[in-house]
């Protein structure tokens, strides 16, 4: 049950910065600099999230893109469940939605918050995570469209925290799909005439 009321000054000014903090931390840039591979900013969309750097065709690094940027929602809302109860996990968790598509180091442009957006839901509620990625793996199979997948699995995720029981994480829940869609505005127009890219696997391991 989340109570915001409870949550003290201090506990909530720990909560933002130690979520901010682990999401702004733009790992995509940072693995492909360190494999020599450039500034991934400067391929593909320009994104620094897991799709765009697999457009590199090191699947490698975009898979261990997708996992950090994923723990770096999932492990402020642990740790603040642990010192403050659920809702300092959950304005953990926000904050570090926010360090992802804000990032101080990067002159406040980040990515577009979907790797961080399923951490944040296994920090929240497992079961929510899980079937995030059910959803944006069959879109994907189906369509082999990143974008189309997640904002379509992004969209049902306040749907699915209502049918789980858990009413509290409609709001937040929505909210972060309403930020996935508004950064994912390029797409959506993509999308619409036809000229989105579908997934490709790079060669390189």
């Amino acid at each position: 049950m989340l109570d915001f009321v409870a949550v003290t000054p201090v506990m909530a000014i720990l909560a933002v910065v130690l979520g901010y903090l682990a999401g702004s931390i733009p790992f995509g840039l940072l693995f492909t600099r360190w494999a020599g591979l450039g500034d991934v900013r400067s391929i593909g969309s320009g994104n620094i999230g897991a799709t765009n750097v697999l457009r590199t065709g090191n699947k490698t690094l975009a898979a261990l893109t997708l996992i950090a940027d994923a723990a770096k929602g999932t492990i402020p809302i642990l740790i603040m469940k642990e010192l403050g109860g659920e809702t300092a996990g959950l304005i953990a968790g926000l904050a570090a939605f926010a360090g992802h598509l804000f990032p101080l180091w990067l002159g406040f442009k980040g990515g577009k918050g979907v790797a961080t957006n399923i951490g944040i839901l296994f920090g929240l509620y497992w079961p929510l995570g899980l079937i995030f990625l059910a959803v944006w793996l069959a879109m994907a199979f189906v369509f082999r469209f990143s974008s189309l997948s997640a904002l379509t699995a992004s969209a049902l995720s306040p749907l699915w925290a209502w049918l789980l029981g858990k009413p509290t994480l409609i709001l937040p829940l929505g909210l972060l799909a309403v930020l996935i869609w508004v950064m994912h505005r390029a797409n959506i127009a993509r999308l619409l005439k036809g000229e989105e890219a579908k997934i490709e696997l790079g060669s390189k391991a």
